[in-house]
Formats: structure tokens, C-alpha cells, sequence
């Protein structure tokens, strides 16, 4: 079995192998420390969601839709913190990889996938976790349309990888970027319909608020667990369209500036 040292020299020319050993390399350093492991990856926002529901819930006497209050924060909270988790992470992908990257096997675009994939998964399971245990224990019935739900996280991990791709340049060439973007997500958590219907808001705020891509994530989700839940204001398609904006940006301007980043960093 490869040893870090001898890593690069094993992953070939194979974009696909380089990628995969980057995902096996994250996940044996990034909690490597810690008891537990990788498994703390997907503990940790398992319990935070486990949390905030059941502060939100003595908060709030009742949700506005159904009756869980802690099954309506979830399917709010589980597709920000999916485009939230994508964008930061695949942000920091060329610093966290920077080591490897002087090799001809690695390169910058293998960095920003592996950690994409690997979150996206890891997310992906921490979704599975939460709406399988709230199954068991919400007092609603629950009808799932997974066509919905699929569509819901699927448009935030389109937004999380454009955003990530482009805070991939931009943590680099303005490193100050990192902290006003981390600022920038404390009202975006507010106003992306995690605690309240967006119908709700009155005009003129409505419309922007609509016009939010997370918050149309977050509906999408919702109607897939909300049968009577109507969102056909929702327009996934275009949302998407315009995520692709900043990732063609972030590639561009990598393509042409990664190897100046790389050594500044």
C-alpha cells in the first residue's frame, strides 16, 4: 500500500485515479486526529440539525407546514447546509492539496472534484440519515417524491460547486474574500426560507426572496415531503443555468491564474 510520500508517484496519469486518491487521502488526514475519524464528518451535522430543531421547536409553537416542527427545519436546513458545505470546501481545495499539486499526475481541477465528490457524498448520507430518522419519529405521515427531493439538492449542489469553484479563485487571489463570504451567509441562513414559507413575505421582499436559488432548493425539498406543499414558482432549470455563471468564471480565471495561486499560497 502507498505511503504519503510515494502517493503521486502511484495515481499515474489517470485523472480519475489521481481524483479517487484524493478523496482516499482526505478522508484518512482531515479528521486523522480525532477519535472517531470520518466518521465526526458526518456526526457533526447530524447533531447540529438533532439541535437547532429542538430549539427551533420550544421557539415556535407550531411549524407552517404539518406538524414536526423538527421534520420542517430539517428539510429547510439539510439543502443550505449542502450548498454551504460544497461552496467552503471546494473553496479551500487547492490550500488543503497544495503538497500534491507539484506533481504532473495532480492537478488543480483533480483537487476541486475529489472534494467535491467527497462531500457531496457525505452530505448526501448525512440526508439519508436525518429523513430516515424523522421518518420514524415525525407525527406526520410522510409521502416521499424523490423526483422532488432529488431536484431540490440537486440545485443546491449545483449552486455549491459553482460558488465553490469560484471561492477556489477568490480565497487565493483576495484571501480577505474568505471571511466577507463566511460574513455574507449569516443573513443568507435568515432570509433562504429555512424558518418560515417565502409565500409568507410581503412585498416587495417577496420577490427577492423567491428569486433566491437556496430558497427555491429549499422548497423543492420540502414539496418532495409536503405532498399539498404547491411550489410552482419554483423554476429549477433557470436557477441552475445560472449557478453554471460563476463556475465557468472560477474555471477560466483557475485555468489561467492556479499556477500563480499555487505558489503565493
Amino acid at each position: 500500500m502507498p505511503t504519503e510520500l510515494d502517493f503521486p508517484a502511484a495515481i499515474q496519469r489517470s485523472p480519475f485515479r489521481a481524483i479517487s486518491a484524493l478523496i482516499l487521502r482526505e478522508i484518512a488526514t482531515a479528521q486523522g486526529r480525532v477519535a472517531g475519524g470520518y466518521l465526526w464528518a458526518i456526526v457533526e451535522p447530524v447533531a447540529a440539525v438533532a439541535l437547532l430543531a429542538i430549539v427551533f421547536a420550544l421557539a415556535f409553537a407550531a411549524p407552517p407546514l404539518g406538524k414536526d416542527f423538527a421534520l420542517f427545519y430539517a428539510t429547510g436546513y439539510l439543502p443550505f447546509a449542502l450548498y454551504l458545505d460544497l461552496a467552503q470546501k471546494t473553496g479551500v481545495a487547492l490550500r488543503f492539496s497544495r503538497p500534491l499539486l507539484s506533481y504532473p499526475a495532480v492537478s488543480w481541477i483533480d483537487a476541486i472534484l475529489a472534494r467535491f465528490v467527497l462531500n457531496l457524498l457525505t452530505q448526501t448520507v448525512v440526508i439519508a440519515l436525518v429523513l430516515g430518522a424523522l421518518s420514524g419519529l415525525a407525527t406526520d405521515r410522510l409521502v416521499l417524491h424523490p423526483e422532488l427531493l432529488a431536484q431540490g439538492l440537486a440545485l443546491a449542489a449545483v449552486w455549491g460547486f459553482g460558488v465553490g469553484v469560484m471561492n477556489a479563485f477568490l480565497f487565493g487571489w483576495w484571501p480577505v474574500w474568505e471571511r466577507l463570504w463566511s460574513i455574507a451567509n449569516r443573513p443568507l441562513f435568515i432570509i433562504s426560507g429555512i424558518v418560515f414559507l417565502p409565500e409568507a413575505v410581503p412585498p416587495p421582499f417577496n420577490n427577492w426572496v423567491l428569486a433566491n436559488p437556496l430558497t427555491q432548493a429549499i422548497a423543492l425539498t420540502r414539496s418532495a415531503i409536503y405532498p399539498g406543499y404547491d411550489v410552482n414558482w419554483v423554476t429549477p432549470l433557470l436557477s441552475a443555468s445560472i449557478a453554471l455563471i460563476p463556475l465557468a468564471v472560477g474555471l477560466l480565471l483557475l485555468h489561467r491564474h492556479a499556477p500563480r495561486l499555487l505558489h503565493e499560497m
